[in-house]
């Protein structure tokens, strides 16, 4: 029977977005690929520590079993092959099963997103996830600066979101960018009972819920919408959610307060923010991603 990806959350990441490899990118930014490939060489029987994905990743992997095997994650990397096969053993090292990589040796490797049909892209390197993002696919650029996870929660992924340019569409961010809080207050309320368009993380937030309801009771998913709404534009997100037919776990309509804090004690494994302000906060507390998506985005 072929192998195939059918029914799988599908999860593709950089080497440097799952393991710590900052020393040896400094090589490769300098402008040295041979120097880099020798030192990856060199290291080939020393594991890389964990990344700041290394958390989330390990906890999807969870929801595998002998039953089923319903996560797959792929190494989708600019490394060279040779350098693969020390991310591969850095795997095995962690105890985290990765069987599949495309390497593309410098090239963008964002293209083979398409045949891996992939739910969740998460890479260090900028314009692969903006380029990611504008072929349709939930796209982050994980901040490496950020903390690495907490271990409290052992048996749950966590994961939080901001709400507008990420699970919804920018059209209300549009609205408060042009004419201010009055205004957008104003339109989200008149708008309370229509849902918002989706925005570039609703499949990835839709195919979650799927592998919850899918799930074993070993492993378990939350999550949270983190957004600087308040009340009443509060009202339209969620009235959104409910016409998806998907919840969330916890939501947070922080009114424009920094949202980091309340990352904090939520403990998420990752969160997502399309506002380069609100993710860089949010880094110093938990891993982050930002989500170059939407109107804020538009002139970065």
């Amino acid at each position: 029977m072929a192998v195939s990806l059918d029914n799988k959350l599908v999860v593709a990441i950089s080497s440097r977005a799952l393991f710590n490899f900052e020393e040896e990118n400094a090589i490769f930014e300098s402008g040295d690929p041979q120097a880099y490939m020798r030192l990856q060489l060199e290291r080939l029987e020393q594991p890389a520590r964990p990344g700041i994905a290394f958390s989330l990743i390990k906890k999807l992997l969870a929801f595998n079993d002998t039953t089923a095997q319903r996560v797959e994650v792929v190494i989708l990397s600019r490394n060279d092959p040779v350098s693969g096969m020390r991310i591969f053993r850095s795997g095995h090292a962690n105890e985290i099963k990765l069987e599949r990589g495309v390497f593309t040796q410098g090239r963008s490797p964002f293209r083979y997103l398409r045949p891996l049909r992939a739910h969740l892209f998460l890479s260090a390197n900028a314009d692969d996830v903006r380029e990611a993002l504008a072929a349709g696919f939930p796209s982050a650029r994980v901040l490496t600066e950020s903390v690495l996870a907490g271990n409290n929660y052992p048996n749950e992924v966590r994961i939080a979101f901001d709400g507008d340019a990420v699970l919804f569409s920018d059209e209300a961010e549009r609205v408060f960018q042009a004419q201010g809080l009055d205004a957008f207050q104003a339109h989200e309320l008149s708008k309370a009972t229509q849902p918002l368009p989706e925005g570039p993380f609703k499949p990835l937030l839709a195919a979650l819920h799927r592998l919850q309801q899918a799930g074993t009771p070993a492993m378990r998913i939350r999550t949270a919408l983190v957004t600087a709404r308040s009340a009443p534009a509060h009202e339209r997100a969620i009235r959104t959610l409910m016409q998806w037919d998907i919840r969330v776990d916890e939501a947070m309509f922080l009114g424009g307060l920094a949202k980091g804090e309340f990352l904090r004690e939520f403990e998420p494994d990752f969160f997502f923010d399309d506002q380069t302000g609100h993710v860089d906060h949010a880094a110093r507390h938990v891993p982050s991603g930002h989500v170059a998506a939407g109107i804020s985005n538009l002139q970065r």
